[in-house]
């Protein structure tokens, strides 16, 4: 087959059959059925087994399309398609395949397997670009299993030390570093990424805005900012029966004061456009007839403004320090899992998306993304963009109802491939 430059010829198809079945095919690995909404969800933690599978379903797929493979330090997969200069530097493709234990088929997956689509339609269309082009399936970017989101991305880009990612525990205290080689995937490539000549990321939005305004595409400017910690509160177990409510000292009311409290927070407006959730509240003993002794909670927080979220995060812990107040005795430990600051992507690599779904025939709009990506960690060290797919269901994400159609999905790697192209060329 004849080679020939990536910027010549008609728009690079899309075989989204293809990219549909792949879709279903991952999303068997850790399927479970879903009690809540009747519906087949997806459980594929970072590093379990059930990631295995589908980190070598995903090699799979990346060796019938003759791709270099390589992994790297912490486990994260590339796939590389020489271009015509290896000496350039690449453009980046990538996402994630780890999941949430309540996920659907789209989070993370529609990037890295758009990404091989579309490395496939250059494959079928005789073209190769100047750039080499290299997918990336990034380790542990949901964060649920180890605490931290974004790991791979975060240790690849220099932000998290390699070290610091090693000795992170789950919830059975068993090591991120053992988990990779129990698993097989503790790579030699070494883990700091020389900065690509440009990152891109095909997701489904998470959210309701592009449902809402009725269009398939959305050009994402930057990702809010995030912050994680964990609330532990000590207190003193007691009989509930006969330990009068001045005696106490009860961490599962300390817990509760906390939830009202972010949501009183919000609810204010004196934090912008501030978002807070306690999505892990744990008691112990966890008896009926026993005052808690222990609580422990997670606090999400998230803004698009660093400066209202710093607010945030100095009034909650100043509130943390009233609640002994009104509990003599109790005793508040904070553990911070996670804080990014609000990241912008790169105008350049927007206008390439912005431009390809316009010549493509796609309605598409500008928005933030409300959820942290491997993108913000790559805006560090390269030029970085997202490209949004329409989401069903008001958007909803990390449940099994989590939806987009074939057509959106195929819409929204075109506009990858045309980006890519262009970027690439």
């Amino acid at each position: 087959m004849t080679l020939t430059t990536a910027n010549t010829g008609p728009d690079l198809q899309i075989d989204g059959d293809r990219l549909w079945a792949d879709l279903i095919d991952l999303a068997a690995i850790g399927a479970f059925d879903d009690e809540a909404t009747g519906l087949v969800g997806v459980d594929r933690q970072s590093l379990t087994d059930a990631d295995r599978s589908g980190r070598e379903l995903l090699i799979s797929w990346m060796e019938e399309l003759g791709l270099e493979i390589t992994i790297d330090e912490m486990g994260t997969i590339f796939g590389r398609r020489e271009g015509q200069d290896p000496e350039l530097a690449p453009v980046l493709i990538g996402s994630h395949i780890d999941t949430v234990a309540t996920a659907g088929a789209f989070d993370g997956c529609l990037g890295v397997l758009g990404g091989l689509a579309v490395l496939r339609s250059l494959a079928e269309a005789g073209l190769r670009p100047r750039r080499p082009i290299v997918v990336a399936a990034w380790t542990e970017e949901e964060g649920v299993r180890f605490g931290t989101d974004m790991l791979g991305s975060a240790v690849a880009a220099g932000r998290l030390s390699l070290d610091y990612a090693y000795g992170l525990t789950d919830a059975a205290g068993a090591r991120l570093g053992d988990e990779l080689m129990r698993i097989g995937f503790r790579g030699d490539r070494p883990v700091r990424l020389e900065p690509p000549h440009a990152y891109l990321e095909c997701h489904i939005e998470q959210g309701p805005v592009l449902a809402q305004e009725d269009r398939p595409i959305g050009i994402v400017t930057g990702v809010q900012s995030i912050s994680w910690q964990k609330v532990t509160l000590h207190g003193r177990a007691a009989h509930a029966g006969t330990t009068p409510t001045e005696l106490r000292i009860d961490a599962g009311l300390a817990a509760a004061q906390i939830i009202i409290e972010v949501r009183r927070m919000v609810d204010s407006g004196r934090y912008g456009r501030l978002r807070a959730t306690v999505g892990h509240i744990e008691a112990s003993p966890g008896l009926p007839s026993v005052v808690p002794d222990r609580a422990e909670i997670t606090v999400d927080l998230r803004n698009p403004d660093d400066a209202d979220m710093a607010r945030a995060e100095a009034d909650l812990a100043a509130f943390l320090g009233t609640l002994s107040d009104s509990q003599p005795g109790l005793r508040v430990e904070t553990a911070q899992m996670a804080r990014t600051k609000a990241v912008p992507f790169a105008e350049e690599v927007q206008d390439a998306l912005e431009t390809a779904a316009k010549e493509r025939g796609y309605d598409s709009m500008r928005l933030m993304s409300g959820a942290g990506h491997d993108a913000q960690e790559m805006a560090a060290i390269a030029p970085a963009a997202m490209v949004f797919v329409r989401g069903q269901h008001q958007g909803i994400s990390h449940n099994p109802r989590e939806y987009s159609t074939p057509e959106d999905c195929r819409a929204g790697v075109e506009v990858l491939a045309s980006a890519v192209r262009e970027l690439s060329a």
